[in-house]
């Protein structure tokens, strides 16, 4: 049965995830334009993390990072790859969409790999999908040929 339950990121049952996540962010372009948080980041105050289980098993996390504009930052979305082609992580992201939702966000952000970045193809698509429009830098970020900026907006009901 999956479920999506918050998390601590820290935690040894999910740092091989954080970890996996991370290795990934390190490879997949240039040191520069790396943004991936760590899991003691991804504990720090201003951030939620969740992590996605069959059962006892996790399979995956993802983040919303609070930011002073109003809107929340997807963080962190990672699926272990033996568990992916199931749909978790449109399942995450739909989940992450309604928490934002329900604190009042009013958008969420992101911040993925540009096109030129081919490890980050799959997760465009899947934004796109979900209705995601590109823009430009969100909070906190400055223009970067390498990244790709990224906002829904939201119907707060906070």
């Amino acid at each position: 049965m999956i479920e999506i339950r918050e998390a601590d990121p820290t935690s040894d049952v999910l740092r091989p995830i954080v970890e996996a996540h991370f290795a990934h962010g390190e490879t997949a372009g240039p040191a520069e334009s790396n943004h991936t948080m760590d899991a003691q980041a991804l504990a720090g105050p201003g951030v939620r993390f969740w992590a996605i289980f069959d059962g006892q098993q996790p399979l995956g996390c993802g983040a919303l990072k609070a930011l002073p504009d109003g809107t929340a930052e997807v963080k962190s979305v990672h699926i272990l790859a033996q568990a992916r082609g199931r749909g978790l992580a449109r399942v995450l992201m739909v989940h992450l969409a309604e928490q934002a939702g329900a604190e009042g966000c009013e958008a969420l952000v992101l911040e993925t790999g540009a096109s030129q970045l081919r490890e980050y193809d799959a997760a465009r698509k899947l934004y796109e999908s979900l209705g995601y429009s590109y823009c430009g830098p969100i909070f906190g970020y400055v223009d970067d040929p390498n990244s790709a900026f990224m906002r829904l907006p939201l119907e707060p009901r906070g």
